[in-house]
């Protein structure tokens, strides 16, 4: 009976280590953006933006939805480095401007700082707005 008392809080034991063991993984930070007509731009285009880094594989995920643009989306990119409402360079382009845009890129230690810092913003352009008709700022939740 001693035996079985043993083992049972031996189970017990390595059950609570392993959950404990889980629970303190690393979490991937997440970062949002909303979209909206930049300074200028007459538009109903609205859209939203969700972001997962992994710190352990440099990779942002990244789900890009909008609506009510004034035309077919011509392009779309993250931009950066840049302070809310500056402009900075494409950084990261998407492969498809069409919504949802979807899809995962490899950043550098640089890019990965930047994104942390809130310095990156979302640009959807149009045929009517080749600068931009949305952006909206990468920033952490």
């Amino acid at each position: 009976m001693r035996t079985s008392w043993l083992v049972s809080i031996a189970v017990a034991g390595a059950f609570a280590s392993g959950c404990s063991m889980m629970d303190s993984a690393p979490k991937m930070p997440t970062y949002a953006a909303t979209l909206a007509p930049g300074a200028g731009i007459t538009s109903t285009g609205k859209g939203a933006g969700t972001f997962t880094y992994d710190p352990a594989t440099h990779v942002l995920s990244y789900t890009v939805t909008y609506e009510g643009l004034t035309g077919p989306a011509a392009a779309a990119h993250i931009h950066g480095p840049a302070d809310p409402g500056a402009n900075g360079p494409p950084v990261i382009p998407f492969a498809n401007a069409a919504s949802p845009i979807t899809g995962t890129a490899t950043l550098t230690d640089t890019q990965a700082a930047d994104l942390a810092a809130g310095k990156y913003y979302v640009n959807v352009h149009t045929a009517a707005n080749r600068g931009g008709e949305i952006r909206g700022q990468i920033t952490a939740k």
